[in-house]
């Protein structure tokens, strides 16, 4: 029998599998919608892994905000830019977000693998794997999730906010311990995203100086030893320089006290404590995750 035009782009529309794969399927399948749609989900998983070894190295990252004191973040990559801004792929990466709700296991950064994010099954449309696998077949080419992130203190604990930069090249969480509820709790979700677009812009390393390890802070300190004691200076004074530079030091690495990037006459730290008397209630930023795109770990 003939297939026609419009029997192939509707099963296009329905599975986003290329025109010829639609046609051939049809015709495998004399016609019957259903019977090329389970034949092009039997070849797209078996042809999958082959594609799946691919490098992946493009992609993006996705924030989903599931509530006031709960935010996700996951990068989902695959071989080109031009498959990365398809509406297919972001939505699949929404998809995937959506799935890490309310996993109180993940907390923080990490391995999608080691979450068993590929195991966990999305509702109404089977395993991560077997999705992930099926839109490979119809992408042509390598999707792999490679990492998770989730801020979660809970609302009426915590606030998170976020902050997706670039079309997501980079993507954003920022914590604070907080009482704050209802519209001083939105309030709160508002700061934490400019806080967001800080870590984004400027990539602090620590959130606050006592995050610093102590084996860290001791080896800048014989770094500028080291370096103030070419100068011949006497010891005091070589100690003073020294404090002087870990205090900078600190300013540069620690997110709260960064000059914050909209107005360099404030730190983050004052500009946090001026949001905590708008709200009424203290606030307390906790913790932050950057993902860069393609980038290694990225939380403190």
């Amino acid at each position: 029998m003939g297939i026609s035009a419009s029997q192939v782009k509707e099963l296009r529309e329905k599975t986003g599998a290329g025109m010829m794969d639609c046609k051939a399927a049809l015709e495998a399948a004399s016609g019957d919608m259903e019977g090329a749609i389970k034949h092009l989900r039997e070849k797209g998983l078996a042809t999958a892994a082959k594609r799946a070894g691919r490098v992946a190295a493009e992609g993006m990252v996705v924030a989903r905000r599931v509530s006031t004191g709960e935010s996700i973040l996951l990068e989902l990559n695959c071989e080109t830019d031009f498959v990365a801004k398809t509406p297919q792929f972001k939505e699949l990466a929404d998809q995937l977000a959506s799935v890490l709700e309310g996993h109180s296991e993940l907390d923080g950064e990490s391995d999608a693998t080691s979450v068993g994010l590929e195991n966990m099954q999305i509702p109404g449309a089977g395993s991560v794997a077997d999705t992930i696998a099926e839109r490979i077949a119809s992408m042509g080419e390598s999707v792999v999730a490679r990492r998770v992130a989730r801020l979660a203190p809970g609302d009426g604990e915590g606030v998170v906010g976020s902050y997706i930069h670039g079309g997501g090249k980079i993507g954003v969480l920022v914590a604070a311990r907080t009482s704050a509820s209802g519209e001083a709790a939105g309030e709160v979700e508002g700061l934490l995203r400019d806080l967001a677009m800080q870590v984004a812009a400027v990539s602090p390393r620590f959130t606050r100086r006592e995050d610093v390890p102590a084996a860290e802070l001791e080896k800048e300190k014989e770094i500028y030893r080291g370096q103030a004691a070419q100068s011949g200076k006497p010891e005091q004074v070589i100690e003073k320089i020294v404090a002087g530079k870990i205090e900078k030091f600190f300013a540069e690495s620690c997110l709260v006290e960064q000059e914050y990037i909209r107005d360099t006459n404030l730190t983050v730290a004052k500009l946090v404590e001026e949001a905590s008397q708008k709200a009424g209630a203290p606030i307390e930023v906790t913790r932050f995750v950057r993902l860069q795109l393609g980038e290694a770990s990225g939380e403190a």
